[in-house]
């Protein structure tokens, strides 16, 4: 198991069923409400659950684990505004189905390593039932959802501050290459003369020719190199490109691995760099195909056979002449692309279906192909061409994008919880946590 199972959920538990029984009632001890909030109460079931887990992970640490009394204040206040984020999911409507409730676990599973069985075996080690697991992934997606709905969808990010970013020294740092390195020194000293230098450079050349001409670049460097690296064959690990002084950013960009740069003349010396590996950074290559298609759907009053049996007709009349174009705008079913006659532009093959995507692969260019069926109804289509795209400054922008939203997102979710945690009624019944509330 890849990581403790616990870690994987978060802990959402459900509040203890109050006793009904009179029997019972007499000799065992009801749950009780440790804080009101709005429209819902947490009781103390959930406080204990919710505080030994964080014991637990504390634990796992290492570290010294404070009592409950100490850890109870903060992990109130947290429930507390976890409930009132599921009270506006409830009053949004936002509902969870048992189908996307599976899936969600399944992945869970999935990502662990395991089939669902192992992992309810697995959840059973850490004290913690299915059941109680799939409320818990419950509720973590109805959060999730309020966020998305309350947050997210209200961020924006424009192209202004996209480009500015981009041009910015931190978004050039988060943004650059990074280059896997070793380097051979050859020095000089701080006070070199001319001879000296010249010493320097000529040894410095010779260890190029012979790495030129094959030598192995970690032996030539514990051997020749003055660099601090120098037993490790030279190794630097990992560095930006923004981290790199010129003209060292510019020659490993167009090195390719396992090349080495020239002697470059520095203030310690002659330095030969090897580039053992890169990433991110570099360009971006994506294959695109420029398509038009014909959807057919079925509907109430068209049934499957006849859906299929009108695609076919279609593709009869398209084989005996009849223009693609024309028939898309008088019988196509699929809204953004009937009016220009079924054209879908140059586009992603991954942004497509699988099974668009595969008879969209072996047909040749200018070939109409037979009808097929997907999840959307009965298609036939035709390639019009293929390319390769390089999408490095696109994938840069997004790239950027994404830093600005997530940069973003944390701000006005901070924001957004104090809101509505200090707007909410909450009266603290829990002694001694009142004044985390405040």
């Amino acid at each position: 198991m890849k990581t403790k199972l616990i870690d994987c959920l978060r802990p959402l538990m459900l509040g203890a069923v109050l006793l009904s029984s009179a029997v019972h009632a007499a000799v065992q001890e009801l749950d009780r409400v440790v804080a009101i909030v709005d429209n819902d109460v947490v009781m103390q079931s959930q406080l204990d659950q919710r505080v030994h887990e964080v014991q637990q992970t504390i634990a796992k640490r290492g570290s010294g684990v404070p009592p409950a009394s100490a850890l109870e204040p903060q992990v109130l206040e947290r429930l507390i505004v976890e409930n009132l984020q599921l009270q506006i999911g409830d009053r949004s409507g936002i509902r969870i189905t048992d189908e996307e409730l599976n899936q969600a676990i399944g992945t869970i599973a999935q990502r662990n390593g395991m089939s669902i069985d192992q992992f309810r075996a697995a959840l059973a080690r850490d004290g913690l039932s299915y059941e109680d697991a799939r409320e818990q992934v419950r509720r973590e997606m109805i959060i999730s959802r309020v966020r998305q709905r309350r947050v997210a969808e209200r961020i924006q990010v424009t192209e202004q501050e996209v480009k500015n970013f981009l041009a910015s020294d931190l978004g050039k740092m988060q943004l650059s290459e990074e280059f896997r390195l070793a380097n051979i020194l050859i020095p000089t000293p701080e006070s070199a003369n001319s001879a000296t230098i010249q010493a320097a450079a000529k040894q410095a050349g010779e260890v190029y020719q012979q790495l030129k001409q094959g030598a192995d670049f970690g032996q030539l460097a514990i051997a020749r190199s003055a660099s601090e690296t120098a037993l490790e064959g030279g190794e630097m690990g990992w560095r930006k490109a923004a981290q790199l002084p010129p003209p060292f950013d510019r020659l490993l960009s167009s090195l390719s691995v396992g090349e080495v740069t020239e002697p470059v003349r520095t203030p310690g010396g002659f330095i030969i760099l090897k580039l053992l590996d890169k990433r991110g950074g570099q360009s971006q290559v994506r294959d695109e195909v420029h398509v038009r298609h014909i959807l057919i759907k079925p509907s109430e009053i068209r049934s499957e056979a006849a859906t299929k049996q009108l695609a076919e007709k279609l593709y009869d009349r398209i084989k005996a002449g009849e223009d693609f174009a024309d028939l898309a705008k008088s019988f196509s079913e699929d809204p953004g692309s009937a009016l220009n006659g079924g054209d879908l532009n140059w586009i992603d093959p991954n942004a497509l279906v699988p099974e668009f995507r595969e008879v969209m692969a072996r047909s040749p260019q200018g070939e109409v192909s037979k009808p097929f069926k997907t999840q959307y109804g009965w298609h036939v289509l035709e390639v019009l061409g293929r390319r390769a795209t390089d999408s490095t400054a696109q994938a840069r922008e997004q790239q950027a994008m994404t830093v600005l939203r997530n940069r973003k997102y944390d701000e006005e979710l901070q924001t957004w919880l104090r809101q509505i945690r200090d707007e909410a009624y909450v009266e603290i019944k829990l002694p001694g946590a009142a004044q985390a509330a405040q």
